[in-house]
């Protein structure tokens, strides 16, 4: 007990001081380590200090129209959100699924719709700030904040035409900001009384633990639909640079069945057949070069280290060829060598042959 008291104690002690000195330091009048830190400037403060509350305090002046926003939208933002905020497969679409009637009641009726197929941006956002905070901070894509206060007024005037809040000819500023909120589509359908807002406040589901009737074995599988499979070329060649999963080969049919212990499905995991490639080629195309290197020390051992240890050793054949294939880890150090099985072994014997040799 003493000894913990005294590290208590000394944590204590650690703690206030590391806040002490980091409070020194953001002072410019400190006595105690002159010289050191300065004061924000109020233009730095201002530079940071952007957010929008949904009381609006903290909203700049100024005004856009929904002309203005939309040559701004099909300028800036339609390439990803597409011209009318449907989305360009890139994004989730931010308009759609809201109507007259949700104006009305600002509660989104198709939120608990199950026959909505997507749940946009416009039907989930409570508050017109949100749209102009985000926007205004983080858009668009390529260049945040680029935008001033007038474009994002505009863009946020556009939006909100578009989804019928607001009139084509209609001028939103920060003086009639607050008249939008009240025909939110969605703005009563946020509630602050719940656990994540409130720690005093109740949870939103109330489930009740089921350990009874358990079902033995689940199979977790995923699939794309044909419209989706190859939209952005393919999956498996998108993946990391090395590891034994390449991700599905998206310029075939989908697979019959769900990939097993045999790595099948897997990409190229059918080609089990030799390559032409030689084995430098294979050497590149396999990934080896992500953890190796020729001659100096990467991730694993160099060709010409591999080489040297296993010179003149009978047998070294058939043991690497077993390790590319199985992979593992021990034998120079604990990083370990993924797994090779999807190569034909006849370009695993050409590869290692290869490595032995030094890369000659």
């Amino acid at each position: 007990m003493f000894k913990l008291a005294k590290v208590a104690k000394f944590t204590l002690f650690a703690v206030t001081t590391f806040f002490a000195v980091g409070s020194v330091v953001a002072q410019n009048s400190s006595t105690h380590y002159p010289g050191i830190g300065r004061d924000a400037t109020p233009a730095e403060v201002a530079a940071w200090d952007i957010d929008v509350r949904p009381d609006f305090k903290g909203l700049p002046k100024g005004s856009g129209s929904v002309e203005k926003g939309q040559q701004l939208w099909e300028a800036k933002c339609s390439v990803c959100h597409g011209t009318f905020g449907e989305s360009n497969e890139i994004f989730t679409p931010i308009i759609g699924g809201t109507t007259t009637d949700d104006i009305k009641t600002g509660r989104v009726a198709s939120l608990s719709d199950r026959k909505q197929p997507q749940r946009t941006t416009i039907m989930k956002v409570a508050t017109v700030s949100s749209l102009w905070d985000y926007i205004y901070r983080a858009m668009p894509w390529n260049a945040p904040r680029s935008l001033t206060p007038d474009d994002t007024f505009a863009l946020v005037a556009y939006l909100l035409n578009m989804a019928e809040v607001v009139p084509d000819d209609f001028v939103l500023s920060n003086t009639n900001i607050a008249e939008v909120q009240k025909r939110m589509p969605n703005r009563n359908g946020m509630t602050l009384k719940h656990g994540l807002w409130n720690s005093k406040g109740t949870p939103d589901v109330h489930a009740t633990a089921c350990m009874t009737n358990c079902v033995q074995f689940v199979q977790i599988g995923s699939e794309l639909p044909d419209y989706a499979r190859n939209a952005h070329g393919n999956i498996a060649e998108q993946n990391r640079q090395y590891g034994p999963f390449r991700g599905s080969d998206s310029t075939k049919p989908p697979l019959t069945k769900l990939p097993g212990a045999s790595a099948e499905g897997l990409a190229h995991a059918s080609e089990t057949h030799a390559s032409k490639k030689g084995p430098a080629e294979l050497f590149k195309s396999e990934n080896c070069t992500a953890c190796h290197a020729m001659s100096t020390k990467l991730v694993g051992p160099s060709v010409a280290d591999i080489a040297a240890k296993y010179q003149g050793q009978s047998g070294a054949l058939d043991t690497l060829m077993a390790k590319v294939k199985n992979g593992g880890s021990g034998v120079w150090g604990p990083i370990p060598m993924p797994a090779q099985s999807q190569l034909s072994d006849e370009d695993r014997k050409a590869l290692v042959t290869w490595v032995l040799s030094g890369g000659k």
